[in-house]
């Protein structure tokens, strides 16, 4: 892009890793890993729907987490290979603005999804009784709208804060979407204050909900190792081995992309952690739950075992 004042005409999306030499295998192995996490999500959010055994709160939620994973790595992936495999960089302001929306709406989403998960758990270990009426099926309405519109409201700030600031000069984002702390570089603006502002949001979004998720699984293993049952120990274990898993994939990242000051982390290692946040998590979050899960993988071998025998028939 031509030096000069903000015209509004776009950017120029660099990603991924520029320097690399083998980008090319590089974007062939994220198509793959894209296909294989839209294939996983959707089966996962399918089953979940389809079988009346997994219509509990636990199934629910994780519906929606793949629901989330899904649109999550549609938002960036798709842009980035159409760019790389048409020779195309460029990428309209509306169109980044977009990105810069859908990312932070199904990214603080999902934040907050897993913090209501960790206390779906917490309910259900440590009042077992409670539970049916607390878990009702309102009540998952009531989060899951909660974690949609949280993360929508969360993205509308970050949305309108980060496109409003002028550019000028150098329209190339080192990033392979439109990410927010590598738009923020193009800015020929002051951005201390809203750099001050989203340590605030990120307060609310990262640090509240990873504390209410480690404080729900302090009384959850303080509950298990009271449990008389070694069976229910395990069960309890494996289901918020499984959760604590996600968790860490997911939260690690964001709190050094956006937690920490931007001249400690350079462009390379921001895309790295972006990648494994928005491009590897999804892949793995349906495998972690369905691969560790006997009513999952139960409710596949009944979809498999009624797809052959129709198909013998």
């Amino acid at each position: 892009m031509d030096a000069g004042n903000d015209t509004g005409t776009g950017f120029l999306l660099l990603g991924p890793f520029p320097g690399l030499r083998h980008r090319g295998a590089l974007v062939t192995c994220v198509l793959l890993v894209y296909v294989l996490a839209v294939a996983g999500n959707a089966a996962l959010a399918l089953l979940i729907w389809a079988d009346t055994r997994l219509h509990t709160p636990m199934y629910v939620l994780l519906g929606q987490l793949s629901l989330i994973d899904l649109a999550l790595i549609s938002t960036t992936v798709p842009k980035m290979v159409i760019n790389f495999f048409s020779g195309k960089r460029d990428i309209s302001k509306a169109a980044c603005g977009a990105q810069v929306f859908f990312f932070f709406a199904l990214g603080g989403g999902e934040c907050l999804l897993l913090a209501l998960m960790s206390y779906d758990r917490y309910m259900a270990i440590r009042s077992p009784l409670r539970y049916p009426a607390l878990m009702n099926p309102r009540a998952c309405l009531r989060m899951a709208s909660a974690c949609w519109g949280g993360g929508a409201l969360n993205s509308l700030v970050h949305t309108v804060y980060t496109m409003h600031f002028p550019f000028c000069g150098s329209r190339e984002i080192r990033h392979f979407f439109c990410e927010m702390p590598a738009i923020l570089k193009l800015s020929c603006q002051d951005t201390s204050l809203y750099e001050a502002v989203v340590s605030v949001i990120c307060i609310v979004f990262l640090l509240l909900p990873l504390g209410f998720i480690l404080s729900s699984y302090i009384l959850i293993f303080l509950t298990v190792l009271g449990m008389n049952s070694a069976e229910g120990r395990r069960k309890a274990l494996a289901t918020c081995s499984s959760h604590l898993a996600v968790v860490s994939l997911y939260y690690g990242p964001a709190m050094v992309i956006y937690m920490t000051p931007h001249s400690s982390h350079t462009a390379e290692q921001d895309e790295i952690l972006s990648m494994i946040n928005t491009v590897f998590t999804p892949l793995l979050n349906p495998l972690i739950y369905s691969l560790r899960n006997k009513e999952v993988l139960a409710a596949l071998r009944k979809v498999v075992g009624q797809r052959c025998t129709w198909r013998w028939k």
